[in-house]
Formats: C-alpha cells, sequence, structure tokens
C-alpha cells in the first residue's frame, strides 16, 4: 500500500470499472445476507454498468455527486450521494453507494470517498446493512447514528444512520 491514493470525481469513461468495484463490493459486503443467485448473476456487471452511465450522464442525476478511490492507476473504491429521495427529509444529502475493496480497508479511501460526496458539515443520512458492523462503525465514527427505522432492500434487512449537523453560528 505504499502508493499514494487519489480520490476524485467520476466520469462516464470509469464506468466498466466502477461496475466492477460496485459488484465485487456486494459480493465482499452481502454474501451471506442475500442468495449467492443474485450476488453471482452474470448479468450483474452489465446492470451496474448501465446504472454508473445514467448516474454520471442523465440529467434527473446532475445534483448527485459521484467519486472514485484510485491506486496504481487501478479503481478502488467508489461513492455517490444525492438529495434525499424524501422531500420531507430532514437532512441535506444522502449517501447512496460507498464501497471500497476489502484489501484496501483502512487504507483511509473510505473516509476520502465520503469526503469526496458529502461535506463535513452536511447533514445527512443513508441505509447500511444490518448485521455490517464493519460499515456499522465506520459511519459512527464519521458522525452517523442509528435513528431507529429500519427497512428491508433487494432481500436484506437494512438500517437507516443520519448524521445531524448544526452549522455554527457566524462569528461577528
Amino acid at each position: 500500500m505504499g502508493s499514494s491514493l487519489t480520490v476524485r470525481p467520476a466520469r462516464v469513461e470509469d464506468v466498466a470499472q466502477m461496475a466492477r468495484v460496485h459488484v465485487r463490493g456486494w459480493q465482499e459486503t452481502y454474501r451471506g445476507l442475500m442468495p449467492d443467485a443474485v450476488l453471482d448473476d452474470p448479468s450483474f456487471p452489465a446492470a451496474r454498468e448501465r446504472f454508473w452511465t445514467a448516474a454520471l450522464t442523465d440529467e434527473r442525476y446532475r445534483a448527485n455527486r459521484a467519486a472514485v478511490a484510485e491506486r496504481d492507476d487501478k479503481l478502488i473504491g467508489l461513492a455517490m450521494s444525492g438529495p434525499p429521495l424524501d422531500a420531507a427529509a430532514a437532512w441535506a444529502r444522502q449517501l447512496y453507494v460507498l464501497y471500497v475493496a476489502a484489501a484496501e480497508h483502512g487504507t483511509g479511501a473510505g473516509p476520502a470517498l465520503l469526503q469526496a460526496v458529502i461535506d463535513p458539515g452536511e447533514s445527512a443520512a443513508l441505509w447500511v446493512a444490518d448485521p455490517n458492523p464493519r460499515a456499522q462503525a465506520f459511519y459512527r465514527k464519521h458522525g452517523f447514528v442509528a435513528d431507529g427505522t429500519a427497512q428491508v432492500e433487494d432481500g436484506v434487512r437494512e438500517i437507516r444512520m443520519v448524521r445531524d449537523v448544526r452549522a455554527p453560528s457566524p462569528v461577528r
């Protein structure tokens, strides 16, 4: 891990690598939580490529922020945030995607990606698999707390975590 980490905005030419990292992230994170048939579906990478192409080019996602992490010119992580789907949400941003290759956990890629798509001063929310103690601990370290809300998405139980950031009063 001696080479430096680069985090930058995602580009359309990254889509194939982003899809691979996204699929691998699901496989590393959700194996045992969702059926292997879903994780190993041969059409899964192509579906993720379509997703990322739309996320980076479609006008309806213009308010989203997508970033990638690279080491040695190889994509090792990705993240995306956007406006909350619920217009009445009490937070400014929603974290929709954050995956870092398991071999890169603990290298700083996760915090760098999180900061690239959600400003530290922004209130935010996310859904995280439960159980997923490593990810939940990561988000707690970055100011998120479980708010007691749970859902089942793609057969996986998820809990919502929120970060309520109160803007400091301007100094006059």
